[in-house]
């Protein structure tokens, strides 16, 4: 009797299962088992990334019929690519052949040529996401980018802004020009790091009335009243009123939206923030007139006193709510009658948490909540100094059968150590992990955490079981610190760990020479299944070329840190260099380019800057390299590329003997 294999199967079937495959490479290899395979896998491909150089445009598929969602954001030369087309007009046919039925589009758009080249070829697109880390370009008036893309695309509902480097002043004019195109926005992104100051009353106001049908409003907001205009009480109530139906609203002060971060040195020991000029009535009129709300992020950087009332009324009128971000938002729980649960307390159905910045949130607190948001998978503790390792093990052990992404950062008695017992009920259990590297120094005999810091000693050692299903690590860590405490302090047991996010912090022009020769990525060795590290040095300032005697240029500090990394079996990497911000210089080095060159198992290489172009050829090296990028993902990213070296035909050259190399598969 002959056997039956999946071959056999009804098309119908064999079609809904490879629809079902989210993994790129396993569609790819899918596609390879026949040509019925490789027709069924390409017509069932709903998303796609455009990689490769604009010139060789003929070479775009047109076996990917229906993709819905197409990124261009990465086009090489990137950043520019689209901006450069030598025939718009054969470009765009080209495109609009090869995908005939894009319902939402990615696309760097560096200046108003792209927007005229794109907004015509797909006119019946619904999303559109504009990347673009340059520099605004003068144009004639504000607003004229998006004003093209409005007209030739009247069906929109879905605006991403959130990388696209263009001022607050452009955003609210052509929303009232097209205002049937703004009728018809139910999702608007505006939580650009990018803006100076942020939007402020009048435009949020505006921005709110032009768009009632919004279900998702992001926005970076000026919260900070000695400015005029700030955002008030006023502005908040006219979210509520101008769009009821919201089902996520993220209002974000802009200096919270950067990645740089405090130093806990730094920090006095009894500072005050200022107070926002928010009354908590005005906050409880705006979660009154929110009924969907589904998700809230408010993070400010000025103190909201006595919130409880109001997070109260959001609990009650907001019973769709499962996702909660709170900055800078004192008395969430007050605990004054007998325990009874009040305040963040009450939100019992949501499922994460963030709290960043409470001042006054002690032990009692946390638990109260750990008690009455009893459903929560991820919690996130920043910058509350009076939570101690007791706090944080009792919610964990509260949350133990529900809690599987936790973050710790910024907290003055949660070091790295104490942060990793607290968490010792669920390790079992846990999948994400940040915490801060902030090592211990109460011991004399151990300096493996330091470097040349005087009085900061370190030593670890804690008991516990194994981080059974831990996928994630992500890390903070100071600047000069070294990462080789980590495996001592309880992680050195995470089988399943297949993700590593290093952000290094801080100004190496106040340290001298390093103590040590590396800064300790040898160490993640000892996590088997690690396949992907992250390690962002992009907020590391320092000397680009030269450095006064007895200090280290920019070269020596990426030597250090990526010392050892060959030793490691990765497959990808994200770099951020580090950087001189005085000449606005993010460069890889000849010594991170020899280095790199050493991850012989490589397939995915982003370099988050710019090099030469003979430091480039060192990659090629790598023998199963697939994928190597340059970006310029920085605000603001150089106008000038001559002055970081890498230029358009130095990528185009690279990327040609790349391709030309033979690779296994």
């Amino acid at each position: 009797m002959a056997s039956t294999g999946v071959e056999d199967l009804p098309d119908a079937i064999l079609t809904n299962i490879i629809a079902a495959i989210s993994d790129v490479r396993s569609r790819n290899s899918a596609a390879l088992v026949c040509r019925k395979w490789c027709r069924t896998e390409r017509g069932t491909r709903a998303s796609l990334t455009l990689r490769g150089n604009l010139r060789d445009i003929f070479l775009v598929p047109t076996c990917f019929q229906s993709i819905a969602h197409l990124d261009m954001s990465m086009i090489s030369p990137w950043g520019y690519a689209l901006a450069s087309a030598a025939d718009p007009d054969f470009t765009g046919h080209i495109l609009r052949r090869a995908f005939p039925d894009i319902r939402s589009l990615t696309v760097y758009a560096r200046n108003p040529s792209t927007m005229r080249l794109i907004a015509p070829v797909w006119p019946n697109i619904e999303g559109v996401k504009l990347v673009r880390w340059h520099q605004r370009p003068q144009i004639s008036a504000a607003g004229d980018e998006l004003k093209i893309l409005f007209s030739e695309c009247g069906g929109l509902t879905s605006l991403d802004l959130s990388s696209f480097y263009c001022w607050t002043d452009d955003v609210l004019p052509p929303l009232e020009s097209y205002p049937s195109v703004a009728l018809n926005l139910t999702r608007l992104n505006l939580l650009n790091p990018s803006f100076s100051e942020g939007f402020k009353s009048r435009e949020i106001k505006g921005i709110t009335r032009a768009c009632p049908s919004l279900k998702e409003f992001r926005a970076a907001c000026m919260f900070d009243s000695r400015y005029i205009g700030y955002v008030d009480d006023e502005a908040l109530i006219s979210i509520s009123l101008n769009c009821p139906k919201l089902g996520i609203l993220h209002l974000s002060d802009t200096l919270a939206l950067s990645t740089a971060r405090f130093n806990l040195e730094e920090r006095g020991e009894e500072e005050e923030e200022e107070e926002a000029k928010l009354n908590s009535g005005a906050l409880i009129e705006m979660f009154s007139g929110l009924p969907l709300l589904e998700e809230l992020v408010f993070d400010i950087c000025h103190d909201i006193r006595d919130s409880g009332p109001a997070l109260e009324v959001l609990s009650s009128k907001c019973p769709k709510l499962r996702s909660l971000k709170l900055g800078h938002f004192h008395g969430v729980v007050s605990l004054s009658v007998e325990s009874k649960l009040d305040g963040l307390a009450l939100c019992q159905f949501l499922r994460s948490l963030s709290v960043k910045n409470a001042g006054d949130l002690t032990d009692m607190g946390l638990i109260a909540v750990g008690r009455g948001c009893c459903r929560l998978s991820e919690i996130e503790i920043h910058g509350c100094d009076r939570i101690t390792t007791n706090g944080m093990r009792t919610v964990a052990t509260l949350l133990r059968r529900t809690l599987t992404k936790v973050s710790i950062s910024g907290c003055r008695n949660l070091t790295a150590s104490a942060a990793l017992k607290a968490l010792e009920p669920i390790r079992s259990r846990i999948t994400f992990l940040h915490v801060d590297c902030v090592w211990d120094d109460d011991d004399d005999d151990d300096d493996d955490g330091v470097m040349n810091h005087p009085s900061k000693k370190c030593r670890l050692s804690l008991g516990g079981g194994a981080w059974d299903v831990l996928e994630t690590v992500s890390l903070w860590i100071p600047v000069g610190r070294l990462l080789n405490p980590l495996t001592k302090s309880g992680l050195d047991r995470c089988p399943k760990l297949a993700e590593m996010r290093i952000k290094v912090e801080g100004d190496s022009r106040e340290l001298s020479r390093p103590s040590e020769r590396e800064f300790g990525l040898s160490t993640l060795g000892n996590f088997p299944m690690l396949r992907r590290l992250h390690l962002d040095c992009g907020d590391t300032i320092g000397y680009a070329h030269t450095a006064p005697s007895g200090q280290m240029d920019l070269s020596l500090w990426e030597r250090f840190y990526l010392m050892g990394i060959g030793h490691l079996n990765l497959s990808e990497v994200d770099y951020w260099p580090p950087q001189d911000r005085d000449v606005n210089q993010r460069s890889l080095s000849l010594p991170a380019a020899g280095l790199l060159q050493e991850c012989v198992g490589l397939r995915k290489l982003f370099i988050h800057g710019t090099t030469h172009e003979h430091f480039m050829m060192f990659l090629l090296r790598i023998p199963e390299v697939r994928d190597v990028q340059l970006r310029e993902d920085y605000y603001p990213a150089p106008e000038n590329d001559m002055s970081t070296e890498m230029r358009a035909d130095s990528c185009s050259r690279f990327e040609a003997a790349l391709n030309r190399r033979p690779i296994s598969d």
